[in-house]
């Protein structure tokens, strides 16, 4: 029985023919002129000023916090519902992530509790250069009330968009708010480069200087000259070529993805004690991947039930992020806490959402999805 995946790469001939015009161009080797457009075309998409490609959404986080002289000593807000990249890139500095909780409607940062902390902060004499929202499954945090708390404060925001591109908060784009913020083009997010992520900015300072450092540091002299440490997170010329036909399907690919959302709002519709998480509002997100929340209490069973039925029938199912703060990792961190993320966890579920999946695999899972409720 062939595996059926929570979110494959969808790739086309579209990409195959970029990617090959590119091998033909000679321009093997990293950086060339499809980053050159990738970096452009994102720009574009996004309406900021500044896009620097390179390896990994995670080298994005780290080289914004580096230009912006984060290190130890530092304290660094966070969301604690997020993918250990975030924190770590954090770490990588020297500084502390400090883990709010967030709102259980959509799982992103609760500007309450954020708010509360920065106040906390600042009675302590704490350093905080910056926070670091994360934008959940594709739905953007509520940077209306962060952007806001964090100039309240007098600290920037550098937005972890890594799931959202595509999205809109307020009518902006994912990846225009902030600060600065950084997408991800792992090969399991809405579109992909196989691996790669993005610097945006309006800040032509910063941009420069995440550039400098993702090319080792290297000064414009004839022979190496370093006066930095720097990094080797540029981007291949290849992988952004790939990336641009991404870009040309992303709206198809996030529809496709929408009418999976669709689909399973209406499996669950009539299932006392489930509703699909993130739902208000999410005509604004990209759907990157839909997840229900189940009530044991109300439904009769759990979400880790319903999990392994779909795994003994080769389906991957996740389970929503674990909390940072209870990564063992992470233990010795702070964090301010209302339940909200480990309830979340606890009760959610994401399921095969990916733009490549088609209309068999998914009657194939929820013939699944039926067959487990008939039995409950």
């Amino acid at each position: 029985m062939t595996r059926i995946f929570l979110s494959s790469p969808d790739v086309s001939e579209l990409e195959e023919s970029y990617v090959l015009s590119a091998i033909r161009s000679g321009w093997i080797a990293p950086l060339g002129p499809d980053v050159d457009a990738f970096e452009q075309e994102v720009a574009a998409r996004t309406g900021v000023g500044h896009a620097v490609a390179l390896s990994s959404g995670t080298a994005a986080l780290h080289l914004a916090l580096v230009s912006w002289g984060v290190g130890p000593g530092d304290v660094v807000p966070t969301s604690t519902l997020t993918f250990a990249a975030t924190a770590n890139a954090i770490v990588y500095t020297g500084a502390t992530p400090y883990f709010v909780d967030c709102d259980p409607a959509t799982g992103n940062m609760s500007p309450e509790l954020l708010d509360e902390v920065l106040t906390q902060l600042r009675a302590d004499g704490a350093r905080v250069p910056c926070i670091v929202p994360v934008d959940l499954l594709g739905k953007c945090a509520d940077y209306t009330a962060i952007t806001g708390v964090a100039e309240s404060h007098g600290t920037r925001v550098l937005a972890d968009a890594a799931e959202s591109f595509g999205a809109t908060h307020a009518g902006r784009p994912a990846g225009a708010w902030g600060d600065a913020a950084v997408l991800s083009f792992n090969g399991n997010k809405i579109m992909t480069t196989s691996g790669g992520g993005m610097l945006l900015t309006e800040d032509a300072e910063l941009a420069s200087h995440v550039r400098f450092l993702a090319t080792q540091a290297r000064e414009p002299e004839i022979h190496y000259e370093h006066k930095e440490i720097g990094y080797n997170y540029r981007m291949s010329n290849l992988l952004a070529a790939l990336g641009r036909a991404q870009v040309e399907r992303l709206d198809a690919m996030i529809e496709r993805r929408r009418s999976w959302r669709e689909r399973y709002a209406s499996i669950f519709s009539d299932v006392a004690g489930v509703t699909i998480f993130g739902r208000e509002g999410d005509q604004y997100d990209n759907c990157w991947l839909s997840a229900i929340l189940v009530e044991p209490e109300t439904a009769g069973w759990t979400s880790r039930e319903l999990l392994r039925h779909l795994a003994a029938l080769e389906i991957e199912a996740r389970p929503l992020w674990k909390p940072m703060h209870l990564q063992p990792v992470h233990a010795d961190k702070p964090a301010r806490l209302a339940g909200a993320a480990e309830g979340l966890f606890d009760q959610g579920l994401s399921l095969p959402s990916g733009s490549a999946l088609n209309d068999d695999q998914f009657d194939r899972v929820a013939g699944a999805i039926n067959d487990f409720l008939v039995r409950k």
